[in-house]
């Protein structure tokens, strides 16, 4: 029997304008870290790495992994994406075409309100199933430039474990989304699936599994921008000698 890759949109048919929206809006967070570091912190970078040898790439790890210890920690306690100010997970592009159905739940706005939340509730519960991999992604992940990742951009450093995982993460919580959904008992989200014409629990945890992944991202993103403005949370001497204050 095949795998499915569900890190590919197009397993079940998903329009382009719904991938590109998401990636749009992580764009602008990588962007956030086009500015690079003070002239301070860069002298405390030039003076930790020198030559980019394989010992070099200690920091960059450093980094990444405080960053994703700290995100699933916020992200895998309950409401954890929903209260996230980067990460919450707006409704699925899947359940906005409400020209695929005649029910008005879905123009409802305290209805929609209700089916993200659930959203959100069950991306969290099935988040845990991602973590594991980026800590070991985060030991594994070549790291060719050290010294250019960590003078680099906010969210370089994230940028280049998500590139090396690819779409691991949607693989990873595809099969527990999709358990959630079968097995909620609130109705909410069925009578959401039972209105769209074609649509099933598949779809729908395909859609938020790649919803998730990039709410994920973002998380760890914006964790490693806010250690590099202020390393001393981390309590590594390492990192704050790296990205030592002015």
């Amino acid at each position: 029997m095949m795998m499915v890759n569900w890190g590919s949109p197009e397993s079940v048919g998903q329009q382009d304008d719904y991938v590109m929206a998401r990636r749009t809006v992580l764009g602008g967070l990588v962007a956030m870290g086009a500015l690079v570091l003070s002239g301070c912190a860069t002298s405390g970078i030039g003076s930790a790495l020198t030559g980019g040898s394989a010992t070099d790439a200690e920091p960059v790890r450093r980094l990444m992994r405080f960053s994703s210890e700290r995100a699933f920690t916020w992200l895998v306690q309950p409401d954890g994406f929903w209260t996230s100010p980067v990460a919450r997970i707006p409704l699925p592009v899947l359940f906005t075409r409400t020209g695929r159905t005649s029910s008005p739940s879905l123009r409802d706005p305290k209805f929609k309100l209700e089916l993200q939340h659930q959203l959100n509730t069950i991306a969290g519960k099935s988040a845990g199933a991602a973590a594991p991999l980026v800590a070991q992604a985060t030991k594994q992940v070549a790291i060719p430039d050290p010294a250019g990742v960590l003078r680099g951009g906010k969210t370089e450093a994230t940028t280049l474990l998500r590139n090396s995982m690819g779409p691991a993460l949607v693989n990873a919580m595809m099969p527990g989304i999709e358990a959630a959904m079968q097995q909620t008992t609130d109705p909410t989200l069925s009578k959401a699936i039972a209105s769209l014409k074609g649509v099933t629990i598949t779809d729908a945890a395909h859609a938020l599994a790649l919803e998730a992944d990039n709410s994920i991202w973002y998380e760890i993103g914006s964790a490693e921008a806010s250690i590099r403005q202020d390393p001393s949370q981390t309590n590594d001497p390492l990192l704050m000698g790296i990205f030592k204050a002015g």
